[in-house]
């Protein structure tokens, strides 16, 4: 019996299709890459547990200060699964402790710009393998840049190390510990971080822009968080009693600043800029620091091919060659995969026939 549709007349049924995607978007589930750049004692790690509910450095030992003389940048990677109403996040936090600890700390950008490039060397390589439906995306979608509350804006070390990774990851920038600073004092330091960020052509994560045709909540939704950036915060993992309800927050002696509370610091909005754009950090992180991650990277490879050399990191390659050379190098890698799988086949061929002389 073939099969009729029950819909009304001139309807196809490809309406349908969001609803497609997002089953089977549900279904495989989520990844997001976080990391958070800032010197010690800004509440990072608080923060971060704040922000999804959860602890994410359970065993962590805090060094002394001692210790923290020798101690050099390192990375550390927690990788946490986070289940919102049948949503599956797979949520790494990738924090950076030491930097900004030392008195020379011309090295700080040196280890965390090498970590990020090999997360893009690793999904390069993994892409242009045989396996390419069980790829592990571990790349720095999203990087909080946490800024003392304690200065008169940015500290020239906050200048070099956002020059320097403002092209390869998103960099949202961070007020730390607002709770330290009144109202009129948070406005000032905004004014004159955003000033400084623009003198020095700096290029933080821009918002999207909105449609014509989107909600008018939505539009001033975005309106107000472009206003709050930088991002002015203060985290908490502590429940506190509060008129008779519990409120996530620190207690002082003159009070109680409740973390998710509007009026006291910007945790909300930088919470909700994170999740309502989480998709668009990814596309521009595919779209834009990825491609030009590996652009650069054939093109190099193809160059020192061509002049005989080992490929280098570091070379410098002219955009004519960039835009060449990428095309024949995608080429090259599918001829390759389609010559090896025409050997295959022939091997085949032949183990056929001699089962079948054999026979």
């Amino acid at each position: 019996m073939p099969f009729t549709s029950i819909e009304t007349p001139g309807y196809v049924g490809f309406a349908n299709l969001p609803n497609q995607v997002h089953r089977k978007s549900v279904k495989k589930g989520f990844e997001f890459t976080l990391m958070v750049v800032g010197e010690s004692g800004l509440g990072k790690s608080t923060l971060v547990n704040s922000l999804f509910l959860t602890d994410l450095y359970p065993e962590r030992i805090i060094p002394d200060a001692i210790e923290k003389q020798k101690q050099t940048v390192k990375l550390e990677a927690s990788t946490v699964e986070i289940e919102e109403r049948g949503v599956k996040l797979r949520l790494t936090v990738v924090d950076t402790p030491g930097f900004g600890d030392a008195i020379d700390n011309s090295d700080s950008f040196s280890a965390i710009l090498e970590y990020i490039d090999e997360q893009y060397e690793r999904f390069l390589r993994d892409e242009s393998g045989l396996n390419r439906r069980n790829i592990v995306d571990n790349r720095i979608h999203c990087c909080f840049y946490f800024i003392s509350p304690f200065g008169h804006g940015l500290k020239p070390l906050d200048v070099e190390f956002m020059k320097k990774l403002h092209s390869k990851v998103n960099i949202v920038p961070v007020i730390a510990k607002a709770d330290c600073l009144t109202k009129k004092e948070i406005l000032r330091l905004k004014c004159r971080i955003m000033q400084e960020i623009e003198d020095h052509g700096i290029k933080i994560y821009p918002l999207p822009d909105c449609d014509s045709d989107e909600d008018e909540d939505y539009k001033e939704q975005v309106k107000q968080l472009k206003a709050a950036v930088p991002f002015a915060v203060c985290g908490a993992n502590t429940l506190l009693e509060v008129k008779g309800k519990k409120v996530r927050g620190r207690l002082y002696p003159w009070g109680v600043v409740e973390v998710e509370n509007p009026e006291h610091c910007d945790f909300i909005k930088l919470r909700t800029m994170l999740i309502t754009h989480m998709q668009d950090l990814q596309e521009v992180t595919q779209e834009v620091h990825y491609e030009n991650y590996r652009s650069d990277r054939l093109a190099k490879g193809i160059k020192s091919k061509e002049n005989g050399l080992k490929p280098e990191r570091d070379s410098i390659v002219p955009a004519q060659i960039v835009a060449n050379s990428v095309l024949t190098e995608k080429d090259r890698i599918l001829q390759e995969k389609e010559a090896e799988l025409m050997r295959m086949q022939e091997m085949l061929a032949q183990m056929q026939a001699q089962m079948q002389a054999q026979q």
